[in-house]
Parts: structure tokens; C-alpha cells; sequence
């Protein structure tokens, strides 16, 4: 006890300061350190979670750019087989067209060849009218002075006859 009232410590004084600091102690403890504690707490419990919403919000945007890639592929891939898909058509539409083409200059030569086969008959068998015509008259100014009439007839029918056979033939 010496050595405390050399420092000049009282004992009552010393008492009413400790019951006063436990008391002060209590309450900041309960008024304030329990409030500013709950604070942290709730504090730190905004932060955790901010920052599992940030990693979750972190995976969702790795997964929808993995599956914007996957659509840009899809797309990518399906674009390619209509592409491929519409230059086989075109290929063979453009066949087509061109077989029709053919088909139809073939059937226009076919008919063009039929009408000059036509042609070629009419005029021939024109011609061949014409000529039994000139024969007539060829032969009735030969034979007028060499026969008489009757005779004149008779040979003029047979070689008229002659001819036509020869034209028809």
C-alpha cells in the first residue's frame, strides 16, 4: 500500500473512477460500439454481397457472350448453307432455262424446216405445172407442122403424161 500512496493514489477516489469508467464503458458499449458494430456488420454484409452479385453479374456476361458467340456461329453457318443452297438453285434454274432454251430453238428449227419442206413442195409442184404448161406449148409448135391434129393430141397427152410422172416422182 506504501508504494500507492507514494504515487498518490487514493483508494475511494480510485473506485469511484474505475465503477465510473465501467460504467462509461457499458454504456458506449451498449449505445454506441453495439450500433456502430450492427452498422459494420450490416456494412460488410452490403459489401459481400455487392460483390457476389459483381461475380455473378460477371458470369452472366461470360455466359451471354459465349452465347452471343454460339448465335454469331449459328448464324454464321446457317447464312453459309442458304448461300450454298441458293447457288445450287440458281445453278439449276439457270440449267433449266437453259435446257427450255434449246428445246424451243430446236422445236422453232423443226418447224422452220417443216414450212421450208412446204415451200420446197408448193414450188415444185408450180414449177413442175409451169413446165408441163411450156412443154405443151413447145411441143404444140413442133408438132404443128409435122402431124394432124388427132395425132398432134396423142402424142402431146403422152409426153404430158411422161412429164408429170417424171415431176411427181
Amino acid at each position: 500500500m506504501e508504494i500507492i500512496q507514494k504515487f498518490g493514489l487514493e483508494t475511494k477516489l480510485f473506485l469511484f473512477q474505475l465503477a465510473n469508467f465501467l460504467i462509461i464503458v457499458f454504456i458506449l458499449k451498449k449505445f454506441l460500439f453495439a450500433p456502430l458494430r450492427k452498422m459494420l456488420d450490416q456494412r460488410k454484409r452490403k459489401i459481400e454481397q455487392s460483390l457476389l452479385d459483381a461475380e455473378n453479374a460477371k458470369t452472366a456476361l461470360d455466359n451471354a457472350s459465349q452465347e452471343k458467340r454460339k448465335i454469331l456461329s449459328e448464324a454464321k453457318l446457317n447464312a453459309e448453307k442458304l448461300a450454298s443452297s441458293v447457288k445450287i438453285t440458281i445453278e439449276e434454274e439457270k440449267q433449266k432455262a437453259t435446257l427450255e432454251a434449246k428445246q424451243q430453238s430446236q422445236t422453232i428449227l423443226d418447224e422452220a424446216k417443216h414450212q421450208a419442206s412446204l415451200e420446197f413442195d408448193n414450188i415444185s409442184k408450180q414449177l413442175g405445172k409451169m413446165s408441163i404448161n411450156l412443154s405443151e406449148k413447145v411441143l404444140a409448135k413442133v408438132l404443128s407442122g409435122l402431124f394432124n391434129e388427132e395425132e398432134k393430141q396423142k402424142l402431146m397427152s403422152r409426153a404430158l403424161e411422161k412429164i408429170d410422172e417424171e415431176i411427181t416422182n
